[in-house]
C-alpha cells in the first residue's frame, strides 16, 4: 500500500522520523522510494556556472560572494555559444538535464533575452533545461517559461528559524515568492537546502518541513552538505556527521515519495560506501563532472565506476526509445574512459 502524499507535516513527526532507529528508517525510506521510482537509476545532470562571482548577497557559505575574500576569479555571463557547447559535451557524456546557474540576487531584464537564447539551445539538444538566477518577477519566471525552461533551482538553504544566522540580504518568505512565482507560470521547482551549517537537529527537520508542506512537492529535492571555503564564514565549521546527512536524505524520501532527491554539493567528501548508503536511502540524482558551479564534485569516471559497481544506471528522459537509450549509456561508457571533462564553474 502506497504512503498517502501529504502536505501537512507536523515538526513533531519529522523529528520523530529523525529519531528512528537508522536500519528502520532507511528500510522505510526504501519502501517508499520502490513504490514510485525504478531503485537502480539515478538522473544524471550537468551544472554550469554561466556567470561567477561578485554577487552581492551575503549567504555566509558561498564563495561567489563579493563580501568575501576567496580568490575566486570573477567572470561575465558567458557567450551564448559558449553555454551550447558545454552542453553538447554533457549530452555526449550522458546527462539528460543541463543545469545553468548565475551569481545573481536577481536577473536583470537586459540579461533575459541571452538567458532565452540559452534555455532554446539547450532545448534543442533534446535536453531538459534548469536555471538558478536568484529572485524572480512573475513576469520573468512566465518568460523562462515560454522560452521553454523546465526547472528553476531556488534553494531555502535551512528552517525558517535559523536562516537569519546564514543570510540577511534576503528574506526566507523572498525565497518562497519565488517559489510560488515558479511554480505559478508552469516551470517545475527545484528546492532544497544545505547541511552542517551549524544548525540543529530541529533545522533540518524544520527545513525538509517548508518544502514538504508547500502545495506542491518540488520536483527535485537537493540536499548539499556544506562545502567549507576558506574565505567564507563558514570556513572553520566543524565536520558533520555523516549518520546524519544519511538520515536527511531518508526522511526527505519519505517526506517527498515523488520528489527526485539530488546527491549534491559534498560529494568529494563522501567515499563509495557512504554514497551507496545515500542512493539506498533515496538519493536518486546527482550532478555529474568535475565542479559544482565553483565547488569540486566527484570525477567524472568514478562516478560511472561507482554505478557499475552498484548496478545502477543512468535514468533516461521517457521520450527515448529503449535501443537510444543503450547507445546513449555505452557511448557514454566509452567516452568516459577516453575523454577528460571540464567545468568552469558553480552555483549557490
Amino acid at each position: 500500500m502506497q504512503q498517502a502524499i501529504r502536505h501537512d507535516w507536523k515538526l513533531d513527526e519529522i523529528q520523530a522520523l529523525f529519531k528512528m532507529p537508522f536500519n528502520d528508517l532507511l528500510f522505510q525510506a526504501q519502501t517508499v522510494h520502490r513504490q514510485h521510482f525504478n531503485p537502480n537509476e539515478v538522473q544524471v545532470s550537468t551544472l554550469l556556472s554561466i556567470k561567477t562571482g561578485a554577487c552581492p548577497e551575503d549567504c555566509k557559505y558561498c564563495p561567489q560572494s563579493a563580501r568575501y575574500d576567496t580568490g575566486l576569479e570573477k567572470e561575465k555571463l558567458m557567450e551564448v555559444e559558449a553555454v551550447l557547447e558545454k552542453a553538447r559535451i554533457a549530452k555526449k557524456n550522458g546527462s539528460t538535464r543541463f543545469c545553468m546557474g548565475a551569481a545573481w540576487r536577481n536577473p536583470k531584464d537586459r540579461d533575459i533575452p541571452y538567458i532565452v537564447k540559452m534555455i532554446e539551445g539547450v532545448r534543442d539538444l533534446n535536453m531538459e533545461t534548469c536555471m538558478t538566477l536568484g529572485m524572480l518577477t512573475r513576469e520573468q519566471a512566465i518568460t523562462l517559461k515560454h522560452a521553454g525552461l523546465d526547472y528553476y533551482n531556488h534553494n531555502l538553504d535551512t528552517s525558517k528559524e535559523f536562516y537569519g544566522e546564514i543570510i540577511t540580504t534576503r528574506t526566507y518568505q523572498d525565497r518562497l515568492d519565488t517559489l510560488e512565482n515558479v511554480r505559478a507560470s508552469g516551470m517545475k521547482v527545484c528546492s532544497g537546502g544545505i547541511v552542517g551549517m551549524g544548525e540543529k537537529s530541529n533545522d533540518r527537520a524544520g527545513l525538509l518541513m517548508s518544502l514538504a508542506n508547500l502545495e506542491e512537492h518540488p520536483d527535485s529535492v537537493p540536499i548539499n552538505m556544506l562545502v567549507r571555503v576558506e574565505g567564507t564564514p563558514m570556513a572553520d565549521q566543524t565536520d558533520f556527521d555523516y549518520f546524519e546527512f544519511i538520515r536527511t536524505i531518508a526522511v526527505a524520501r519519505i517526506l517527498m515519495p515523488k520528489s527526485h532527491v539530488r546527491l549534491s554539493a559534498g560529494r568529494t567528501e563522501m567515499n563509495e560506501q557512504m554514497q551507496a548508503m545515500c542512493f539506498f536511502a533515496g538519493a536518486n540524482s546527482i550532478f555529474y563532472g568535475e565542479k559544482l558551479l565553483t565547488t569540486e564534485n566527484p570525477e567524472a569516471n568514478a562516478d560511472m565506476e561507482l554505478f557499475a559497481k552498484l548496478g545502477i544506471e543512468p535514468e533516461k528522459r521517457q521520450d527515448y526509445s529503449d535501443e537510444v537509450r543503450e547507445a546513449a549509456l555505452i557511448e557514454a561508457v566509452v567516452e568516459n574512459q577516453q575523454t577528460p571533462q571540464y567545468y568552469d564553474a558553480s552555483i549557490n
